[in-house]
Order: C-alpha cells, then structure tokens, then sequence
C-alpha cells in the first residue's frame, strides 16, 4: 500500500521544486523576494519553538546570516550555483528518506530516532548519482564549477548535521514539527534545515576563492 505520508511528500516536492526552477532561471527578482519570505517564517518557527532567549537570539541570528550568504550566493551565474546546492541538499533528504524507509535497519541517533543508517547512506549516494546525471546531461553544466564528488560529499555531511541540529531542538521542546508550512512536510525548518548550514559554508568557501565560477 502506497504511504499517505510520502505521497504528500512527493506531491510537496515537486511543486516546490517547479517553483523553484522557475524562479531561479526567468524570475531572479521574484525569487529574492520569496527567501525574504520564507526568511520571515523561518524565524516566526524558531521563536515559536525555542523558549530560551538566548538561544532564540543566536538561532535568529544564524537563521538571518543563512539567508544572506544563500542570496548573495545567486549573484552567482544568476542563480545557478544557489539551484546546484538545492539539488544536492534536496537529494540528500530524499535519499536519507527513501533509504531509511526502503531498508531500515540500526538506528543512527537518540537524537531523530527515525533516522537510520541506511538513511545517512542514502542522503550520500543519491546527491552523487544526481550531480553525476546533470554533468553527463549537454549544456547543464555550461561553465567551470568546481564541485566534485568529495565536496558533494562534505555538502551532504553538513546537510545531515543541519538537519540533526533541528531535530535536537524539537526533541529538547518536544514538538513533532516545527509547523505546518509545507503539506507533508511540517514546517519550514523541517525542510530547510540542512541548507541553513550548507549556504553559509559554501559563501565562507567562496569568499576564500574555493569555488571559480
């Protein structure tokens, strides 16, 4: 029987992932406007789910700093490095999803005991195999990017530590999601949170000359 779960999950995705494509290569201006937005509920989620000041300050902080790296990462080759990395952190989670439920096994963590190692094994592979299709596909890849399987590797390590970091926190407050944004999804921060760590990291690695475009 197909999961109801994964079904809206999937629905969820590729709607979300029509828009962005969208955005990214004919609306660039739109798509500054929509992570403005989404900025603005990221943050309503955080302060709702965190009681500590402190740490409402200092994750509201992060939060900010994050989507300020991701815009100015689409000064970029008008966007294109910014829909690179949503692809592999968009991989990640389905690959650690899919494979967590399609095989199961130990778990990984007291801190998201849904999350498996098979799963951690999925969010490594299917990034890989997606970024081996798009350079293998004319004219994807039109310019030099220096990103390779070791660093798909790192941006999917990082990716999974986002999302942990999340999950510790709904564990801590104890609530299931951190809203009902996304149909399927939970919240906002449910999605992003792995790209809340990668955009920063790879803005860091640009400002170093890492990455030539």
């Amino acid at each position: 029987m197909i999961n109801l779960e994964f079904v809206k999950r999937l629905i969820s995705s590729l709607i979300l992932f029509t828009i962005i494509t969208y955005v990214v290569f004919y609306e660039l201006l739109l798509l500054k406007f929509l992570l403005l937005i989404l900025l603005i509920v990221s943050l309503t989620e955080w302060i709702k789910m965190i009681k500590n000041k402190l740490l409402v300050l200092a994750g509201g902080i992060f939060i900010t700093f994050s989507f300020f790296a991701a815009l100015q990462i689409i000064q970029i080759n008008s966007g294109f490095l910014f829909y690179i990395i949503l692809i592999i952190c968009i991989s990640t989670d389905i690959g650690g999803y899919l494979f967590g439920k399609m095989i199961g096994g130990p778990k990984l963590t007291k801190i998201s005991p849904n999350k498996t190692f098979s799963g951690a094994i999925g969010s490594f592979l299917l990034p890989i195999l997606v970024f081996l299709i798009l350079i293998n596909t004319q004219n994807i890849l039109s310019f030099e990017l220096k990103i390779n399987i070791p660093l798909i590797l790192l941006l999917s390590l990082i990716s999974q530590i986002g999302d942990l970091a999340v999950s510790y926190f709904k564990r801590v407050y104890k609530v299931k999601d951190t809203g009902k944004f996304i149909p399927g999804h939970g919240g906002l921060l449910d999605r992003i949170d792995g790209m809340l760590f990668v955009f920063p990291f790879i803005f860091l690695i640009l400002q170093t000359d890492q990455l030539v475009f």
